[in-house]
């Protein structure tokens, strides 16, 4: 082929929040596949919060950090243009853990691993929901209600960064469920969008109002279920908060994410000891079997309207750094996804 396959590199590791010198843009032709291989051209990649803990150099994270120099990784769909495997064909849409480039090569004795592409079926939904609500972070808000937290019909269901690809899906469900749903957001639309657009029966911007109070005047009734993506101060004010028996998933903590040091846990956790709480973090990848049940739940709601979801599209895989920021900042509404090439299924 004489097309140049463009990836983004991992350029240093960021001290603090990442800066435009930790990524670099690289170019190399584009390989043919080989007997038993696949080439693939991406169509969408996903750009995550926790990507950022993989470019720290730490060895005890549960997933390995991104090389100095080498392309980084993460969810994107993509489509087989060239197939020498005979379980897959030209035109197939793939998803796959192979983002932060426009093509790659998948030798066949390594696509059942459970990490390398696997075909979706692209009349379900656009191609970009496979990265979002049907995809890990549908996944992560599914794992964290059905096995974790276990809401019930008129409890408190409260989320934070709701307006996000997981917190706004994880509010959804709640709703579905017959919780009295809470949710805050970095900004007065954000806040708008959960209680007009997507039923949040209350919401409020944590960057201008007290947490403490917010709280309390949003969930006079305390709260049972707490999903947590933020942690620090966030999660110190929800503690108070929490009725006896509560439970708190533990799903994420974006406020330590670009610490250059680690932040002080919260001083209050005898709440936990004094209420009865249980509190549990988890690892969507550890929730897999779950799949089949999450597509026929989500594709249903989706279908019937009592969930939806919106999404926040950056066109170019140069500005697949601006992106990442952009979203460790919380600028996108709903999944931050980038367009790296043509879309088949919207072309006319």
């Amino acid at each position: 082929m004489t097309e140049t396959n463009r990836q983004v590199q991992l350029a240093a590791r960021p001290n603090g929040f990442p800066k435009n010198s930790d990524f670099q843009i690289a170019g190399a032709p584009v390989p043919e596949a080989g007997d038993g291989e696949m080439l693939v051209r991406n169509i969408y990649m996903s750009v995550d919060p926790y990507m950022r803990g993989r470019m720290n150099d730490f060895s005890g994270s549960y997933i390995p950090p991104f090389p100095i120099g080498g392309p980084m990784g993460g969810g994107a769909v993509g489509q087989v243009i060239q197939s020498k495997h005979g379980d897959f064909s030209e035109g197939d849409i793939v998803l796959n853990q192979n983002g932060w480039q426009e093509y790659f090569i998948r030798p066949g004795d390594k696509l059942n691993d459970g990490a390398d592409p696997i075909k979706i079926d692209p009349s379900l939904a656009p191609l970009s929901a496979f990265l979002g609500v049907l995809g890990m972070p549908g996944l992560t808000a599914y794992a964290g209600l059905t096995e974790i937290g276990v809401p019930k019909s008129g409890e408190t269901f409260y989320v934070s960064a709701a307006a996000g690809a997981v917190g706004a899906i994880a509010g959804q469900m709640a709703k579905i469920k017959g919780c009295r749903v809470v949710g805050s957001a970095g900004s007065d639309e954000k806040v708008a969008y959960l209680t007009d657009e997507i039923g949040f029966d209350a919401a409020f911007n944590y960057k201008t109002q007290d947490l403490n109070k917010a709280l309390a005047d949003a969930c006079p009734n305390g709260i049972d279920v707490n999903f947590e993506n933020v942690g620090g101060d966030m999660l110190q004010a929800v503690l108070h908060q929490m009725n006896s028996g509560g439970r708190i998933i533990y799903c994420g903590s974006i406020s330590g994410y670009n610490a250059t040091t680690p932040l002080p846990g919260p001083n209050n956790l005898m709440m936990m000891i004094m209420r009865e709480v249980a509190m549990r973090g988890y690892i969507v990848t550890s929730h897999m079997h779950l799949m089949p049940a999450f597509y026929q739940d989500i594709g249903g709601w989706l279908k019937s309207g009592q969930m939806t979801y919106r999404e926040t599209v950056v066109d170019g895989i140069e500005n697949a750094p601006s992106a990442f920021m952009g979203m460790l900042k919380g600028e996108n509404m709903g999944k931050m996804i980038v367009k790296v090439g043509p879309d088949p299924t919207q072309q006319t």
